[in-house]
């Protein structure tokens, strides 16, 4: 999601779902703290700069849609059409008697992608071919747009605020060095700077096996970084912090901005090392009717069944459900915020009943040096470290924790995951509370 600093949206920008659930959780807070939504750190303005940054870089990239419906939005790829594998050959006739040029490209994850030859709407041909009377006496086909997925932002691409620098961290406590020893955490997500482990010995050296496809970008040009460049570094540090003793297999996901789609998640999760027993996915989208993305549902299908899927709810204030993290196996996480003496949901958080768990989402972590521009404001200048906020920082603690958890116990981590749902939700649109 990506990475957000936590805005206080207007009562008029809330929607009534969530104002219902912010006055349960006040009724009915098990902490005592004040459970309003958090108010933001930083300077709105600098917010704002952040997400037309962000929206310059999706509206310029020639391989991102938008379906623009209001409550029904997504992201996919223009000219592609995903049908399940079984259903392909009904569907590339269907297209083809309706004028259709179309053509079978390279399928994954038990999808075949149909490529259109010209510009089409997708999304209404994915709601024709939805329409059970399109297909008497028939079973209705599986298909869908080739969503794209996002280092979650809102559901437009707009992350809510920007990283800011940050002093550096202290060593990792040497009693804690035993939290997460012998579990491996996969990080799918922007991949991981070329020189971490140098730059952050005591955090992230000898934590990971460099590899050259996992490599992120970072920059625009120069030293000048992408909206998201950096991210996945962040998120490993984060994972690192909450289970010091943590090994983490970084995978490249997603692009220096924070656009990815299915086809190169599912590719990252195959390139994961045998040892993975966490999967991180600090990523997701929203998808057409809100189905779940057949590609993912498959790709998390086909994992071992002892692994554990840590996925974040989003950054979009919202109910809707959000995927990967909404999926049968993955635990959603949404994102607190500090208040007082307490926590709140954080005012950026996606939240509902499909969200399993929840922790802070503000950090400070492991980042990259390089300077952020954002238009009208200072520009920001990192040199090593950075705070930042969001469910995907949430997620990658919680990820920490069930390493911590595994190495603690003996458990599995789909055991350590089981472990962790059957304690009380802190409250039914948040999950658990991983402290």
């Amino acid at each position: 999601m990506p990475p957000d600093l936590p805005r206080t949206p207007s009562a008029g920008r809330l929607s009534r779902r969530r104002l219902l659930a912010l006055g349960a959780l006040a009724a009915a807070a098990p902490l005592g703290g004040a459970l309003t939504p958090a108010a933001a750190r930083g300077d709105t303005g600098d917010d704002e700069a952040y997400q037309r940054v962000f929206a310059s870089a999706l509206a310029a990239d020639p391989d991102v849609r938008r379906h623009t419906v209001v409550g029904r939005e997504f992201l996919y790829r223009p000219r592609q059409l995903l049908a399940a594998d079984a259903d392909a050959q009904r569907v590339v006739a269907w297209l083809r008697s309706r004028g259709h040029a179309v053509s079978v490209g390279a399928g994954f994850a038990g999808v075949t992608r149909l490529l259109f030859g010209k510009e089409t709407d997708v999304p209404a041909t994915v709601t024709a071919l939805r329409n059970p009377q399109q297909w008497p006496g028939q079973r209705v086909p599986a298909v869908q747009p080739h969503h794209v997925l996002l280092g979650l932002g809102n559901i437009m691409g707009n992350p809510g605020g920007p990283p800011s620098p940050a002093a550096a961290l202290a060593a990792p406590d040497p009693a804690r060095l035993g939290e997460g020893a012998g579990v491996t955490v996969g990080v799918c997500d922007t991949g991981i700077w070329q020189q971490a482990g140098t730059y952050h010995p005591q955090w992230l050296g000898g934590s990971y096996v460099p590899e050259p496809d996992d490599v992120d970008a970072l920059y625009l040009s120069g030293t000048a970084l992408a909206a998201q460049g950096g991210h996945g570094t962040f998120v490993a540090g984060v994972v690192r912090q909450a289970a010091p003793g943590v090994r983490v297999d970084p995978e490249q996901a997603l692009n220096p901005t924070g656009v990815g789609d299915e086809a190169m998640l599912v590719a990252a999760l195959s390139r994961l090392g045998p040892q993975v027993a966490v999967v991180n996915l600090s990523l997701g989208c929203y998808t057409q009717d809100d189905l779940p993305p057949l590609p993912l549902v498959n790709a998390v299908a086909a994992l071992p069944a002892q692994i554990a899927v840590v996925a974040a709810a989003g950054n979009a204030s919202g109910s809707r459900p959000t995927w990967p993290a909404a999926g049968d196996r993955v635990l959603g996480v949404a994102a607190l915020s500090r208040s007082g003496t307490g926590l709140a949901p954080a005012a950026y958080s996606n939240f509902g009943p499909w969200v399993d768990a929840c922790a802070v989402g503000e950090h400070t972590s492991t980042y990259v040096p390089g300077q952020l521009a954002l238009p009208g404001q200072p520009t920001r200048v990192f040199h090593g470290f950075a705070d930042w906020a969001g469910t995907s920082f949430a997620t990658a603690y919680v990820s920490g924790r069930l390493a911590a958890t595994m190495s603690a116990t003996g458990m599995t981590a789909d055991a350590a995951r089981l472990a962790l749902l059957a304690a009380p939700r802190w409250h039914p649109a948040y999950g658990v509370l991983v402290a």
